[in-house]
């Protein structure tokens, strides 16, 4: 078996394309999802490499995640990786003032959405021949400590942690590897408002630097890259002089 089979979620921009490409370049196959066929299709077509896919799924439905793992099994016979990274965030407002609307959406995409991925991954993995893969979740540094007003967000990126580790002690079994990225202020368009000010725990407000997404790429490419008797089971990358240590 030479080809391998990778599963990026939120694949069509930000760190998750940044993921894909740097996958591409060590010889992974690709299936990009998202929730627009155009964009997702577009961005599998930019990576270096051929026979890339983009498939459009919306993670948080269980029908649009079975179907999507049905056709990765159908095109491919079987799934090497699953980089479990489409998120989202929510207004920075008060937890009173946040909508049940708006928790219910983001617990959605990233906690459920993580969830229904893992699932169909591990399935999928636990059948093929040979059996076993590796599953990467994005955790965030929010996993870790909170930013103000980021409840649900935090609340989410917390639970990822958990499900990070049931899956690796779950997973011995098959021969499945799990481990968890928490990203500090990759550039992309969820972190553009980091360079015009950001509130801070003390209440002011201060822009952030940020780290070039392709630097989380090639890290979750040495992670894909180790044989599924080695894990990195945690590895927080970040840029260097933003406020995460001291935080709070």
């Amino acid at each position: 078996m030479t080809q391998k089979i990778a599963l990026v979620t939120g694949g069509g921009s930000g760190v998750g394309f940044a993921a894909a490409t740097a996958l591409a370049e060590i010889g992974f196959t690709l299936v990009l999802t998202g929730r627009r066929a155009e964009v997702v299709e577009a961005a599998a077509a930019k990576l270096p490499g051929e026979g890339h896919l983009g498939l459009a799924a919306d993670v948080g439905d269980a029908a649009a995640v079975e179907a999507l793992f049905a056709e990765v099994e159908h095109r491919f016979g079987r799934l090497d990786l699953l980089f479990n990274n489409a998120g989202r965030n929510g207004p920075a407002v008060d937890i009173d003032e946040l909508p049940v609307e708006t928790w219910n959406d983001i617990v959605a995409t990233n906690l459920t959405g993580s969830f229904l991925c893992a699932r169909a991954a591990f399935g999928l993995m636990k059948r093929q021949s040979p059996m076993g893969g590796r599953i990467i979740n994005n955790g965030s540094i929010s996993a870790h400590v909170p930013r103000p007003l980021s409840l649900p967000y935090t609340a989410t990126k917390h639970a990822i942690t958990g499900m990070t580790r049931s899956l690796s002690l779950d997973g011995r079994a098959y021969d499945i590897a799990c481990g968890q990225i928490d990203i500090g202020n990759a550039a992309s368009e969820m972190t553009e408002r980091m360079t015009q000010g950001v509130l801070q725990p003390d209440g002011t407000r201060r822009a952030e630097p940020r780290m070039d997404a392709g630097d989380v790429g090639k890290t979750v490419a040495y992670m894909a890259g180790l044989p599924l008797s080695t894990n990195v089971q945690f590895v927080t990358v970040m840029a260097t002089k933003m406020p995460f240590i001291g935080r709070g």
